[in-house]
């Protein structure tokens, strides 16, 4: 596993720690304002949004999440301008839907690009870069 790569995968784990905390907060909001009446809105929907809603901002905002940050990676338009919000929403649900299935298939992408460009990447047209390096 390259660098790159390495650095992406601790930057989602802490990037998961602080959509989580943030999910368990809003569905104990959720929960006690509302009678739950549907469990997959509580359970499913609830967390996907909110994940996607931050995951979104922080990158439309400084293209950077916390975990991408504290590891030093900013997110970029492969062209050099700035991302769009067509990119980032691209990139999210190719990631979350396709993305995996990719993997299966096609191991060798995942590092074809030194772990700059995995597929979801290379589809939203962006490209992860180390911020020290830009």
């Amino acid at each position: 596993m390259k660098d790159l790569t390495k650095k992406r995968s601790k930057a989602v784990l802490i990037d998961q720690i602080v959509y989580n905390t943030a999910i368990m907060g809003a569905e104990m909001v959720y929960r006690q304002k509302r009678q739950v009446k549907s469990e997959m809105l509580a359970s499913f929907l609830l967390p996907t949004l909110a994940t996607w809603a931050l995951e979104y901002v922080q990158l439309r905002k400084t293209g950077q999440t916390i975990g991408y940050k504290q590891m030093g990676l900013v997110l970029e338009s492969e062209d050099g301008a700035p991302l769009s919000s067509s990119q980032i929403v691209k990139r999210i649900l190719y990631r979350d839907a396709i993305s995996t299935f990719d993997y299966f298939k096609n191991r060798d992408a995942f590092e074809a690009h030194e772990g700059a460009q995995l597929p979801h990447d290379t589809y939203a047209g962006t490209i992860v870069k180390d911020a020290a390096n830009r």
